[in-house]
């Protein structure tokens, strides 16, 4: 027996064997992959009722010669979508102090729509929604005057209108907040951008002051602030 051969290669193999014990336990550990597995929504479709008025529209009576009553009914499904209907009742009685032309209506309008919310967490107590409406409003309006002095026969000629039909039909944009103060009441403001579709008007002109629009024209930013209750 050739005793250095045998010897050479039982030290090749003892070798071979450690470099792979050594790989085996220096390898770093496969982890087992964590399976995440996403609990379902298991948050009921109907969420709530919120019942809300515009204090806005009461500022604006008190301080100014036109504004809304305004309360609006919002449905909570599940803390995302948020379908809301509008009802008011729009005054004005505005007299221009320079041509002493008077202005003067009294309707209801209406709006539908819906708001989504635009919070990670939709079950907090803020929200911040984005949203849009629809919006009509169909009423008369008059417009008073003492009438114009021929300045010829220096004679005064009647000038004026009543019961007037319009109508408006309109779009808004709504970006808004609001958070729970306290047991069922929330408070919050929304900003309205409204782009008017069409209108009619009588033979008299545009409307001044058109319910739950505002002062006529073809676009108009507006706002709310409304204290809620949500059952």
């Amino acid at each position: 027996m050739d005793l250095p051969r045998v010897t050479s290669s039982s030290i090749s193999r003892a070798i071979f064997i450690s470099l792979l014990l050594i790989q085996q336990l220096t390898a770093p550990a496969q982890q087992p992959r964590k399976v995440i597995a996403i609990a379902p929504d298991t948050i009921p479709l109907l969420r709530g009722i919120q019942i809300s008025a515009d204090m806005v529209g009461l500022i604006q009576m008190a301080v100014s010669d036109y504004g809304q009553y305004e309360a609006a009914l919002k449905v909570n499904l599940k803390d995302k979508y948020f379908p809301v209907v509008e009802l008011g009742l729009g005054k004005c009685d505005a007299t221009d102090p320079s041509t002493t032309l008077g202005y003067k209506t009294s309707a209801p309008y209406g709006r539908i729509g819906v708001d989504y919310n635009l919070m990670k967490n939709k079950h907090d107590i803020y929200r911040l929604y984005g949203g849009f409406r629809y919006a009509f409003s169909k009423f008369s309006y008059d417009v008073l005057s003492q009438g114009i002095t021929d300045p010829v026969w220096r004679e005064k000629v009647p000038f004026g209108a009543t019961d007037v039909d319009g109508s408006y039909h309109w779009l808004e944009g709504v970006l808004s907040i609001d958070a729970k103060i306290w047991g069922p009441v929330r408070m919050g403001w929304s900003v309205r951008y409204k782009r008017r579709l069409f209108h009619k008007h009588g033979d008299i002109g545009e409307a001044w002051y058109v319910p739950g629009f505002g002062r006529g024209g073809n676009t108009r930013l507006g706002g709310t602030f409304n204290v809620s209750i949500e059952i």
